[in-house]
């Protein structure tokens, strides 16, 4: 065997792509709604708010969502939820009929193929098939990963009593929607994904070369990148195949695996002390076994056996070798695992009553994480967290005007008419005694009974010293 690395100086790595100007930072402060807009595909996305606007009786199958928390109490005064940013968004109940109404294909379409179903044409996914494919193709557009990428399993979590829904013992959520993830590996961001809909295989190599070979896409990806896997995928035809493609590859592996080396010369014993190592090449592929608290066996087409790297055993101060393909292993091996953590900490995932709408949260979920490395990426000099990010993100979105709102809106300030308050019962013959009374409404802010309103505006409104709700409504919305 010969221990001479081959090198890789003939590959190359595509530059970075640009952020389109439409998705840019721009000059009116809406940054971060520009970069979530441009990775969420909302202008795009017509056939979801169609079926939004068109069809909002159609899924009214429980008037209340089965969420872990009543979405109602963050509208209800007399509980710890009292905020006043939600009901200045919008009513409890426009909140609600969203929720309910939420479907993201046609009518037709959805028709369609469940005039299909238990025939081969049949699309398990057709209820999320339209944002689901904007999603990722948008995901794949407006970034271009970093040299270290990885791939692995992502579970959405869901109980829905559905085909779908898989099990996996060994993941924290067990239960749920099992997505194959290719992410970058220094800053979590999600580049491709798909989601797994059952057992089979297109190449007849397995789901493992295949889901390997579906999530890079040579068109968009290029070449030039090191990609880390587990033993999962694994397998020295997969790595042959993608150093033949110009993609590096660095994993553990099992020893099972058709294609390991099966000698027992020189192997490792019971007898060897810790940090011990042996290894095989066999050209491209190097084969590298190394004593720990178990065997640790790896196989990659990145990496020389030895890099003169060094790790000091635990609760000990011995140095042992530790092996490059290793070492590289332990540091971007975590790209999958980054994303789910980003996405963890702030999810806007819930029950749901319907299994489409938990998908519709998680691709939410995803493009608002990417966007905040987007917003990262190109804003070097003004980084925020992901916390600062969502914030921002949020003022943004709750100032944003569609053109026609926003001509609406510039015609009524552009008036002769003024924002007057105007009392409810004023002209009429109302006895004095019950006139602070009579005719009182629920106030659009806090919902406390009031007289008055706005007479422009047409909502009522509470105007008094402990409780300004007039000027709150309308500096809100740049009317004062």
């Amino acid at each position: 065997m010969s221990g001479n690395h081959r090198l890789w100086s003939h590959l190359y790595l595509p530059p970075l792509r640009t952020l389109p100007q439409h998705c840019g930072g721009g000059e009116g402060g809406a940054e971060k709604l520009n970069v979530f807009l441009c990775l969420m595909e909302v202008q795009n996305a017509g056939i979801m708010l169609t079926n939004w606007t068109l069809f909002p009786d159609s899924f009214h199958s429980d008037p209340q969502e089965n969420l872990d928390l009543s979405p109602g109490a963050c509208w209800d005064m007399h509980s710890s939820y009292d905020l006043p940013f939600p009901s200045a968004a919008m009513s409890r109940n426009t909140f609600m009929r969203m929720c309910r109404s939420l479907h993201l294909c046609s009518m037709e379409d959805d028709a369609r193929n469940q005039a299909l179903r238990g025939t081969p044409h049949y699309d398990r996914l057709a209820k999320v098939r339209p944002l689901y494919e904007l999603m990722v193709t948008a995901c794949r557009d407006n970034y271009h990963p970093n040299i270290n990428i990885s791939i692995g399993e992502r579970m959405v979590a869901s109980k829905a009593r559905i085909a779908l829904k898989q099990y996996v013992k060994n993941k924290p959520t067990k239960w749920g929607y099992k997505l194959f993830v290719l992410a970058d590996s220094d800053t979590g961001y999600t580049w491709n994904c798909f989601m797994y809909e059952g057992k089979a295989s297109l190449s007849g190599k397995g789901l493992s070369y295949d889901s390997v070979m579906s999530l890079l896409n040579m068109d968009g990806l290029g070449s030039g990148y090191h990609l880390y896997v587990d033993d999962f995928y694994t397998s020295p035809h997969l790595f042959r195949d993608l150093f033949a493609r110009h993609i590096g590859a660095c994993g553990a592996i099992k020893t099972n695996r058709i294609g390991f080396p099966r000698t027992s010369s020189n192997n490792l014993s019971r007898v060897d002390p810790r940090g011990s190592v042996r290894w095989i090449r066999e050209n491209e592929l190097l084969f590298v076994k190394r004593k720990g608290t178990r065997e640790q066996v790896f196989c990659s087409t990145l990496h020389t056996m030895f890099s003169g790297d060094a790790a000091q055993r635990p609760r000990s101060l011995l140095y042992v070798p530790l092996p490059a393909a290793i070492k590289d292993y332990r540091s971007h091996m975590g790209g999958v695992d980054l994303s789910d953590a980003l996405i963890g900490y702030f999810t806007v995932l819930h029950r749901t009553s319907k299994w489409y709408r938990t998908l519709f949260f998680h691709f939410l979920d995803i493009a608002i994480v990417n966007a905040s490395v987007l917003y990262n990426a190109t804003h070097a000099d003004r980084k925020l967290s992901q916390l600062q990010f969502r914030e921002e993100l949020i003022s943004q979105l709750y100032q944003y005007e569609s053109p026609s709102t926003a001509a609406k809106r510039a015609q009524t300030q552009s008036s002769a008419s003024a924002h007057i308050p105007l009392f409810f019962n004023q002209g009429k013959d109302i006895d004095r005694a019950t006139a602070a009374t009579v005719g009182r409404r629920r106030c659009k802010l806090c919902h406390k009974r009031t007289p008055l309103g706005c007479e422009l505006c047409a909502v009522p409104l509470c105007l008094i010293p402990t409780r300004n709700c007039y000027q709150q409504w309308h500096q809100s919305r740049g009317l004062l």
